[in-house]
């Protein structure tokens, strides 16, 4: 039987590269996140208005098909956890089950990048609804069907913003405290679940994917602000680890690690 994976943020970048590798692996999908349609305008924290970007659900879902998936995509969005309850209620349905919660989307809106004494609370309060409230609450719809199946995998996107201090201020090309605190906290999830469940053949990871360039990144002109300090890593490394860490018989190495490198894996693997 093939198995189903669950990716919030697929439209484009880390999650439609992960849809395409795991469509690759035999995988079927369910797919979420806000942009549907090709030329719909959505806002983004780092533009001053709304704007259509590369990339949508129904050209991903389209070329997973491609590649013999089968595919539902759902619009979504993480400052609404109503619209993901709908979104993982209709993958149980279609699907019957849900071997991988893959949380790769993130709070792309205002706050990201303020300064500590600009940040306001709403700001605060909108990041850590994206960034942990929300994978939270999947976690909490999802993790009980894989408890009763004993079997299913996990991965949480955080950040390496979490693991150390930004190299500039937030928006001088380093990175804010709210959005930083909250992958922080997103970091502690998988504890939970690895303890709770110790014996429920759960895996659970937290994956770091370095610098990515964003569509976002190149519409605000940020890219190459960050990418004179730090090395990008391509989108299809992470999509790699997350199929081998859903998929590999031997894990022993990493299946304790609280963040796991993404290119660092990668390059060991020899997946690159």
């Amino acid at each position: 039987m093939r198995k189903v994976a669950f990716i919030t943020g697929a439209s484009r970048g880390l999650g439609a590269a992960t849809a395409l590798e795991l469509a690759k692996a035999g995988y079927d999908l369910a797919l979420t996140a806000r942009t549907m349609n090709v030329g719909e305008q959505q806002q983004y924290g780092l533009l001053e208005k709304p704007v259509s970007l590369p990339g949508s659900l129904s050209e991903v879902a389209a070329q997973v098909r491609g590649l013999g998936a089968e595919v539902i995509a759902i619009r979504s969005d993480i400052l609404d956890p109503e619209s993901l309850d709908r979104a993982v209620s209709d993958a149980f349905q279609h699907f019957g089950k849900i071997d991988l919660l893959f949380n790769n989307a993130c709070y792309q809106g205002d706050g990201n990048q303020e300064r500590l004494l600009e940040v306001t609370p709403e700001q605060v309060l909108n990041i850590y609804q994206g960034n942990v409230f929300t994978p939270l609450r999947l976690v909490q719809k999802v993790l009980p069907k894989m408890l009763e199946r004993k079997a299913g995998c996990i991965v949480n996107m955080v950040s390496g913003s979490a693991l150390m201090p930004p190299p500039a201020p937030a928006d001088e090309g380093g990175w804010g405290f709210a959005y930083s605190s909250s992958k922080a906290a997103l970091i502690r999830m998988i504890h939970s679940i690895r303890i709770e469940n110790r014996d429920c053949n759960i895996r659970a990871f937290n994956i770091e994917p370095g610098f990515v360039v964003t569509e976002v990144m190149k519409a605000s002109g940020l890219d190459k602000i960050i990418q004179e300090r730090v090395r990008p890593t391509a989108v299809s490394t992470t999509a790699k680890v997350v199929r081998w860490l859903s998929q590999a018989e031997d894990i022993s190495h990493v299946e304790d690690a609280e963040v796991i490198s993404t290119s660092v894996l990668a390059a060991e693997l020899r997946l690159e």
